[in-house]
């Protein structure tokens, strides 16, 4: 059993990070059985043990209790130590690093000004202070002055989107003809668009759209399941 330490929402059933998503979805596809561990922002506490501040964290307790840290790096711990099971990179790392930086330098942060209204609304009242003075700090102006933003991070992020709906329209998966960590980089972007905000729609028109809808299907619906916030 491994215990995934999973980003929480003042609801604690609502896990919306979309890094903590891509390991969700990488250890179902490894076959892994795994329970997780509700953290909110402020909750540092929980994973001091691990050295560091920020989730996804991991406790293979099948391993010794080995502890890894950090989305990237747990995915190819996973494909070290469970080479046997369905792999995540069976083509090489050089693609799916290429979509985390596409993925964390224009998708995500477009979905951010999208969501942040009701990401803002829906985390734990104790969270707040703390998630205002941080990313406030990152911004450079107040929350209210980027979630005034959010009708145009809508269009940037669906020019941002055009490779991948180009893609999806010639094959099913980012990674081919099956998934592979690629799809799970994706897709936990867009999990967090739609566990954090009830309004969050996924872009990039149809190739998208059924694509999401195959990887909400996945290991018996994981995704699909999943607690999604309430409207603000």
């Amino acid at each position: 059993m491994i215990t995934l330490y999973d980003l929480a929402a003042a609801d604690p059933s609502v896990r919306f990070s979309p890094y903590c998503w891509r390991i969700k979805m990488a250890l179902a596809h490894k076959g892994l059985d795994f329970e997780t561990v509700p953290v909110r922002f402020t909750e540092k506490d929980k994973i001091a043990f691990s050295g560091q501040g920020l989730v996804p964290v991991i406790v293979d307790n099948d391993n010794d209790g080995k502890v890894v840290s950090d989305s990237w790096t747990i995915a190819g711990y996973l494909e070290e130590t469970y080479a046997n099971a369905p792999l995540l990179f069976p083509n090489g790392t050089a693609g799916p690093r290429f979509i985390k930086h596409w993925m964390e330098r224009q998708v995500q942060p477009a979905i951010l000004f999208v969501i942040l209204e009701d990401l803002f609304a829906n985390i734990d009242d104790g969270d707040k202070p703390y998630f205002r003075e941080s990313r406030e700090k990152r911004f450079g102006r107040p929350l209210e002055a980027v979630m005034a933003e959010s009708d145009a991070a809508r269009e940037r992020l669906e020019q941002a989107v055009v490779p991948l709906a180009v893609t999806l329209k010639e094959q099913s998966f980012v990674g081919g003809e099956a998934p592979d960590y690629s799809d799970f980089i994706v897709m936990g972007a867009f999990m967090w668009g739609r566990c954090a905000s009830a309004k969050f729609t996924i872009p990039g028109g149809d190739p998208v759209a059924a694509w999401f809808e195959r990887m909400l299907d996945l290991h018996d619906g994981l995704a699909r399941r999943a607690a999604t916030a309430k409207p603000s």
